[in-house]
């Protein structure tokens, strides 16, 4: 409104400088009319009845004019700030320097549904600028609703995983396949533009350091995404962390109780190994318990038969046990006759091995046969008779005189014949040998042994087997081989290996344990604490109706309890039992 006012009072110096000059006169020149000299009043338009009036106003009507202008103007800024207060979307609007003619348009124009809404959100987002620069920002926004802005923010602001499948195409979450749209010019301006634009790339490098430099730099900027956070390349500073007071008073107190407790074990155990007590005690653990009751019955079931009631009831007459006398007769009973569950059921004979005498007559014998029936053929004229056999010792005496005419000839068909017969040989050979499957296939057919009338099983006790890998080893991958099945309790004193088999593999498995491996090479640790020798011991062998293990596989045990329940779970507890009882007399014998 400034600059209209001023803009007025122009144009009154104007109009007084005219009249001077006109009563002076001169020739007066037309002021150039301007766009602020006519006043808008209710939207009407300009007239030359209003552009003649305001040029014949005095000053004091001017004046006049001014104050009513800005009375008006006034009122007009009072209405539009109460309008304000009643609708946000005016509030927006800003109060300084705003034309009269604007700020009608926005008292007329009424607010619909889309802006008032638009109003709530600006005037939400200003109020949320304003918390955030007091501080007073935790007051306004929940808690929840912040955090999920925050998330949903920042997880547009990073960029999208790229998943791809096995075929290298590109995949969203589900696995669907995702078609990237790539941008190639099709027109022909353009394609020459893109030309022109890897031509001078390829070229313009090496030409100067700086634009090498400048390029790399600008490829570098072009491929660094800066929504991807990254780790700083400054280490932060460590803060020191203080241990608290009493500490390491706590763990010395503890290590020193330890210690003490130990040297009391140890002498507790010492004491009881010299009296016995210990063996004594760990032998009543060991001892099996009875499930079978051993009260003898009051009366047999073969007895029952016969019986009339019991062996109590006695015979009025004889005063002797009561006996059914139609029960007996002069027949014989024959109990049914039962197969042993060991015994095969096709009967199996031994094999007849022939002399050597025998055998170099018996293949004589199929030799002449042979020849006789191909000189049979040959004779009959089924086969064509074969070439004489020659060889170089007798050249001259099978060929005669083509030898002596051209020997160099014969002598050179004698080698063909020579190595045709040695090819045919070996060919006979190649074609008689087995192949590796065949091989591989015979080698598990003669160590495959038939377990269905029964198994052997043997049981091994050893020393210490936890620490020695390549013992560990040899017993494992021979009882492979052998196609043994079986298990290793590891327990510290007593480790106990159980292998079943037929009787040739356990023969071969025999030998390796007690032969084959020198156990006593290795030092082990006794109760005492002294170093002994390492041994192996057959602690029992004998035959079982089934297999009890799978593949053989090592089992650590930490208590003895433990390894007692392993074997129990697979119904041969008494293998344990055996072994450990074994173990312990031992470790008797050895400290007396």
């Amino acid at each position: 409104m400034s600059s209209i006012i001023t803009r007025k009072d122009g144009d009154a110096n104007d109009q007084k400088l005219a009249r001077k000059r006109a009563g002076d006169g001169g020739v007066v020149e037309a002021t150039k009319k301007s766009r602020f000299d006519v006043k808008e009043k209710n939207g009407g338009d300009e007239t030359p009845t209003a552009t003649a009036a305001t040029s014949s106003l005095s000053s004091k009507e001017i004046k006049m004019m001014m104050v009513n202008a800005q009375r008006e103007i006034e009122e007009r800024k009072r209405a539009l700030s109460n309008l304000r207060d009643k609708d946000p979307l005016l509030a927006s609007v800003p109060q300084i320097g705003m034309p009269v003619a604007l700020a009608t348009q926005a008292l007329a124009k009424r607010p619909t549904p889309e802006d008032s809404e638009k109003a709530r959100k600006i005037a939400e987002l200003q109020a949320q600028i304003r918390a955030k620069l007091t501080g007073n920002l935790a007051s306004l926004i929940q808690p929840s609703v912040a955090a999920a802005a925050a998330a949903a923010a920042q997880a547009q602001e990073r960029p999208k995983p790229l998943i791809l499948d096995e075929e290298g195409r590109t995949v969203d979450k589900s696995g669907r396949a995702i078609n990237i749209p790539t941008v190639t010019p099709t027109l022909k301006a353009n394609i020459r533009a893109k030309k022109r634009e890897v031509f001078q790339r390829t070229t313009g490098v090496g030409e100067r350091g700086g634009e090498a430099t400048s390029s790399a730099q600008d490829e570098a900027i072009k491929y660094f995404d800066d929504r991807i956070a990254q780790k700083p390349t400054v280490r932060t500073k460590r803060t020191l962390r203080f241990h608290e007071p009493g500490k390491f008073q706590q763990l010395a107190e503890r290590m020193r109780m330890k210690s003490q407790l130990e040297r009391l074990q140890n002498e507790i155990s010492q004491i009881a190994r010299k009296t016995g007590i210990s063996s004594a005690t760990k032998l009543a653990l060991i001892a099996p318990k009875q499930d079978m009751p051993d009260d003898v019955p009051a009366m047999e079931w073969w007895d029952s038969v016969i019986l009339t009631q019991d062996l109590e009831t006695l015979d009025e007459a004889s005063g002797k046990i009561s006996i059914r006398q139609t029960a007996i007769s002069n027949l014989i009973e024959h109990p049914t006759q039962m197969k042993p569950p060991n015994e095969p059921l096709k009967p199996v004979y031994l094999p007849v091995f022939l002399t050597k005498k025998e055998r170099k007559k018996l293949r004589r014998q199929n030799r002449r046969e042979a020849w006789k029936e191909e000189q049979e053929k040959i004779r009959l004229g089924l086969v064509a008779p074969p070439e004489p056999k020659l060889r170089i010792s007798n050249l001259m005496r099978v060929l005669g005189s083509e030898a002596v005419q051209d020997p160099t000839k014969m002598e050179q068909h004698v080698r063909e014949q020579m190595a045709k017969r040695q090819k045919a040989h070996e060919d006979a050979n190649n074609a008689r040998k087995l192949t590796s499957e065949q091989k591989s296939e015979k080698k598990q057919r003669k160590l495959r042994e038939d377990t269905s009338c029964g198994v052997h099983v043997s049981v091994y006790r050893i020393r210490d087997l936890q620490d020695n890998q390549s013992k560990k080893f040899k017993v494992e991958t021979n009882a492979k081989q052998l196609q043994m099945t079986g298990s290793v309790a590891l327990f510290r004193d007593c480790c106990v290996v159980v292998v079943e088999g037929g009787p040739k593999q356990q023969k071969k498995y025999r030998r390796l344990m007690l032969h084959r491996i020198k156990w006593e090479e290795d030092i082990a640790k006794g109760n005492d604490g002294q170093d002994v020798p390492n041994s192996c011991v057959l602690v029992w062998e004998g035959t079982s109706q089934r297999r009890h293990f799978g593949e053989i596989k090592f089992k650590i045990f930490p208590m003895e309890k433990m390894a007692r329940e392993f074997f129990q779970k697979h119904q041969v507890e008494h293998y344990w039992d055996l072994a450990y009882s074994g173990a312990v007399l031992e470790a008797s014998t050895d400290q007396q």
